[in-house]
């Protein structure tokens, strides 16, 4: 017996990359908000912000890659959030 029909396939939503493209002129409050999303040390967090453009958090959902978008802006920084491939 054949079917006519589309089938309807369910994903989980596509991973995101949070990347840094500017630290700004508060660059160590932007070290700090990376500090807090990564739990890397104060030194480790500084030069990752240092050198842009720097991957901060990959393969997060959409609402965890917003929100730290959100808190990276809010300290000055330009960033953005990259959906994966």
């Amino acid at each position: 017996m054949a079917t006519d029909g589309w089938f309807l396939l369910v994903c989980d939503d596509a991973p995101y990359d949070v990347v840094v493209t500017d630290p700004g002129a508060r660059v160590l409050d932007v070290v700090q908000v990376v500090r807090r999303l990564t739990g890397l040390s104060l030194w480790h967090s500084k030069v990752l912000v240092t050198q842009v453009p720097a991957l901060i958090l990959s393969g997060v959902p959409e609402e965890d890659a917003t929100a730290a978008v959100l808190a990276l802006r809010e300290a000055g920084a330009r960033a953005e959030a990259r959906e994966q491939p």
